[in-house]
């Protein structure tokens, strides 16, 4: 894979390093609004922002003419040009240099999934956004499937981990399992960041990816029954949990789900009412995001397993526990539940109004075959679960939906 940039079956884009390089230098007009179907231009654009030290504003390719008013105003953004002149500033002996050297004045604002309401911008520095990247010798050889979209954090991590390293970025995100199980044997992928939701489209595991060497999860809880199937799957490869989020960044990194804070960060993480707080130090700047003085309530219900050094998993959404009737019932509690019955591939839980109780469970499922049926699942529940906590409802679906952000969609 010398040289190789960026390939993507789905556009029919093979971009060399010496082809990005050429196309930012024959850029002749610099848009700082940077909407765009193609993922090549997404990160040529983020490139060409680095290289003149500019602020770059991602917006999502499927952002309507409605949304884009209501988060950047009025503007045009389509006119929102200026001209620039880039020419020899940079080639192939001095790429890196030129992207470093305009770092501090470099800004990069996004926009929050927009999962609980409109999306919120955070505008990030060179320094907060590359938090994680990890850059080495060891990494020079690391071939990256992209599994996110490329406006969003998770996507934005993996793009500067392999553009600093100079690694090759193959396109997953968007393809079916078919082809991305061929994509990662033809091109010898070794490192894969995606979210749970993303990894369980490829199981039960019908081959295996030996290239695969490293696989980094995020974005959602990491049940051990999809742990135990990835294996299948990946044989050589090693997981790596990740929090991250738009206001923040890759905070923390964990070999499974139990996160132990490090001796740098413990004054800059604390946990109130079971709810994970970080430091506003940590954050991108942003005026939508609100802040508790000096600290950020991040929304994440989390269990402590120690307190020295501080270590704990996560459990949930604050707004995403279901009362049922004055019980409390945890959806990603109950999917990891229901996942491990035989014959599920996948699951949604979710709330419905009831007059009676307030609320009631419901729950679409994705099933290996039509021969795996609601009464096998909930019989196989019965042995694990209270009764109130057993869905009402079921409901047989051939996939979830998933936001922009590859999680599972939890808006109805």
């Amino acid at each position: 894979m010398d040289d190789v940039f960026y390939i993507d079956v789905k556009d029919g884009v093979n971009i060399s390093y010496h082809q990005l390089i050429e196309d930012v230098r024959n850029t002749s007009v610099y848009n700082p609004y940077c909407k765009e179907e193609s993922y090549y231009e997404v990160f040529k654009n983020i490139v060409t922002s680095l290289v003149i030290g500019e602020e770059i504003i991602l917006l999502d390719a499927d952002f309507t003419d409605v949304e884009v008013r209501k988060l950047v105003g009025d503007v045009d953004i389509k006119a929102a040009t200026r001209p620039v002149v880039i020419g020899n500033e940079i080639h192939e002996g001095n790429f890196e240099e030129v992207i470093l050297s305009n770092r501090e004045k470099w800004r990069m604002t996004l926009f929050t999934s927009g999962t609980t309401g409109l999306p919120k911008s955070v505008s990030h520095s060179f320094a907060s956004i590359t938090r994680q990247v990890k850059k080495s010798e060891r990494h020079i050889n690391d071939i990256w499937g992209f599994a996110f979209n490329p406006t969003h954090m998770a996507g934005l991590q993996v793009f500067f981990q392999a553009l600093l390293n100079r690694n090759s970025i193959i396109r997953l995100f968007g393809l079916d399992t078919r082809e991305i199980i061929h994509e990662i044997k033809r091109y010898n992928i070794t490192n894969i960041s995606a979210t749970p939701t993303f990894y369980r489209l490829l199981l039960p595991p019908k081959d295996t990816c030996e290239s695969v060497t490293r696989l980094t999860s995020g974005g959602e809880k990491f049940d051990e029954h999809t742990l135990h199937q990835l294996i299948g799957l990946f044989p050589n490869a090693k997981l790596t949990n990740v929090y991250a989020s738009t206001e923040a960044g890759t905070l923390f990194a964990s070999a499974g789900n139990e996160f132990v804070i490090k001796e740098e960060m413990k004054n800059l993480v604390r946990v109130e009412n079971g709810e994970l707080l970080i430091h506003s130090s940590l954050l991108g700047k942003s005026s939508l995001v609100d802040v508790d003085g000096d600290w950020y309530h991040t929304g994440d219900i989390i269990e402590i397993v120690h307190d020295i050094p501080l270590t704990f998993h996560f459990l949930s959404r604050k707004n995403e526990m279901i009362n049922v009737g004055g019980y409390k019932v945890n959806p990603h509690e109950l999917e990891e539940c229901i996942r491990e019955c035989q014959g599920v591939i996948d699951v949604y839980v979710y709330a419905k109004d009831s007059k009676i109780l307030g609320k009631i469970v419901c729950c679409d499922v994705v099933r290996e075959n039509e021969n795996i049926t609601e009464k096998m699942i909930r019989e196989q529940l019965r042995q694990k679960l209270q009764e109130f906590k057993i869905p009402r409802i079921f409901k047989f679906v051939e996939q979830l939906n998933v936001t922009r952000t590859g999680k599972i969609s939890r808006k109805l």
